[in-house]
């Protein structure tokens, strides 16, 4: 395991670590967001609302913009100097705005149509299409500071720094807590709160950044200008990566828009399974991929393919090693997780047992959901934006032709079911396009058997645990103990950097 790796793995805990306070404010914000807002009409217009700009923003913010701007940014930087790297950054928020601006605009101004045709099925309901195009016209701003927020991501993360970006995520669940609580004392209807509340706690993630920018010595004041040609390189790479990179919220968009043609609630239902997949995701997958990605891109820029092949492979371990022990405890955990966590208020049996299958359906294509971003980062590295492009294209046009014949027999669950059997038609093709690009696996075979045998062991005990009184929940830490110790006495060298590197990160806390 060579110094890069290393260092790449303490990038990925103090991300992951921060990511993980997010998940689990996340995770109140969804109790809370059940309990108030339920799962019945304004929930289905609320979620539709939300994820059309929440959409965009994996797009643009924490998607092709930020994979994009650090390759572009780190060579300016080095090739022209810290100021010359300052004024592309200045240069590319002035076109984020100008963009952002006028498409939200367009939004605002169109939101029935945009609601009929992100959910046509909605156009049956009067009130549900109208109020989600009320609520879409209060949410889509959110865009224009959440793509801000992508930028200063970018930079601190050129610049070293990991701990803000990752934690400004919490602001979101602060918003959203507060303002459904707020909602529901008052007795306000709730997702209008929560609408307002997308719009706050998106300018709130904004000025969260400002202070540790400055600290670092940068400052959006000072010279800029319009036509930059690295602004426009970057460009050039992010206009077709913009599809490639977000393909599976596309998917879930897609899933979306099927779903609008079922009963009420299954949208609601797929949205609350959708978060508890995001939690490893977010925490450890998109921890790793943003770990890597600055040392990718100078490794690539340095040419020195051995090394850049060392840190994919890495990389790929990573993600590995808790996704698939993820996968494991959410399938074998699905309800007893969903009755706990959702099961009050408005939340009822019906709602509780219809989530948790959607997320048994989300969970079996969770390793590949986590395994996509790694790859993808690899491609654009390399400057190769057009085959994430490519491949995502076909990965769409499975989901949507899977989605519309298994929702047939299994309704929801056959969406949810579709969006994991895409992204592992995903995987497959890009690592297959990566081997031709190197001359070699990204992942050997050995990595999964040495993953899987032991997420095997505790899915198995999970599932039997599971009827348990609680008695289940006590036990998570005991099975995750005991694949880091199965997987080490394996040979995995990932587990026992993970477990050092955030043992140390509490050390350096305490």
């Amino acid at each position: 395991m060579n110094a890069e790796s290393r260092h790449i793995a303490r990038r990925a805990a103090t991300v992951g670590g921060a990511t993980l306070v997010s998940r689990m404010l996340g995770f109140v914000r969804d109790l809370i967001t059940a309990f108030t807002l339920g799962a019945g009409l304004f929930a289905d217009a609320f979620f539709v609302a939300f994820r059309i700009p929440n959409l965009l923003r994996s797009l643009f913010a924490e998607g092709s913009l930020t994979m994009a701007f650090i390759p572009a940014f780190s060579r300016v930087r080095a090739e022209e100097g810290e100021e010359r790297a300052r004024e592309m950054a200045r240069a590319v928020l002035a076109w984020l705005v100008s963009i952002l601006t006028a498409i939200t605009l367009l939004a605002m101004y169109f939101a029935p149509e945009l609601t009929g045709l992100i959910a046509p099925g909605f156009e049956r309901n009067p009130e549900l299409h109208a109020t989600t195009a009320s609520l879409l016209r209060i949410c889509f701003p959110y865009i224009i500071f959440i793509s801000g927020v992508g930028l200063c991501m970018g930079v601190l993360n050129a610049l070293d720094h990991f701990f803000a970006p990752a934690f400004a995520p919490c602001i979101l669940n602060i918003g959203f807590i507060s303002f459904a609580l707020v909602g529901w004392h008052f007795e306000l209807n709730v997702a209008y709160c929560l609408a307002w509340g997308v719009l706050a706690s998106g300018l709130g993630q904004w000025l969260f950044q400002q202070p540790y920018l400055r600290r670092l010595g940068f400052s959006w004041r000072g010279p800029w200008r319009w036509f930059d040609p690295a602004v426009l390189r970057m460009g050039r790479l992010m206009l077709p990566s913009v599809f490639g990179s977000g393909v599976y919220q596309l998917n879930l968009l897609l899933g979306t828009l099927l779903a609008s043609f079922l009963p009420v609630g299954s949208i609601s239902y797929l949205y609350y399974a959708d978060r508890l997949v995001q939690f490893p995701v977010g925490v450890f997958g998109l921890a790793v991929s943003t770990a890597a990605l600055p040392s990718l891109s100078r490794l690539c820029a340095e040419g020195t393919p051995e090394e850049f092949l060392s840190v994919i492979r890495s990389s790929l371990r990573l993600s590995l090693t808790i996704s698939l022990p993820a996968m494991a405890g959410l399938v074998a955990l699905s309800e007893p997780l969903i009755a706990l966590l959702f099961g009050r208020g408005a939340f009822g049996p019906e709602a509780i047992r219809a989530t948790s299958h959607a997320l048994m359906a989300y969970g079996l294509g969770l390793p590949a959901i986590a395994l996509v971003r790694p790859l993808v980062g690899a491609f654009y590295a390399l400057e190769d934006t057009r085959t994430p492009v490519l491949v995502a294209t076909l990965c769409v046009a499975v989901n949507i032709l899977l989605g519309w014949a298994l929702m047939q027999q299994l309704a929801h669950v056959g969406l949810a079911l579709a969006v994991s059997l895409a992204s592992c038609v995903n995987v497959t093709l890009l690592s297959l396009l990566l081997r031709r690009r190197l001359g070699a696996w990204p992942m050997c075979l050995s990595t999964w058997l040495k993953c899987g045998a032991p997420s095997l062991v505790i899915g198995l005990l999970a599932w039997g645990s599971s009827g348990t009184r609680l008695v289940w929940l006590l036990l998570i830490p005991l099975w995750a103990v005991l694949y880091f110790l199965l997987a080490r006495r394996l040979g995995l060298d990932e587990a026992r950097m993970l477990v050092d590197a955030l043992a140390r990160r509490v050390r350096r806390r305490g």
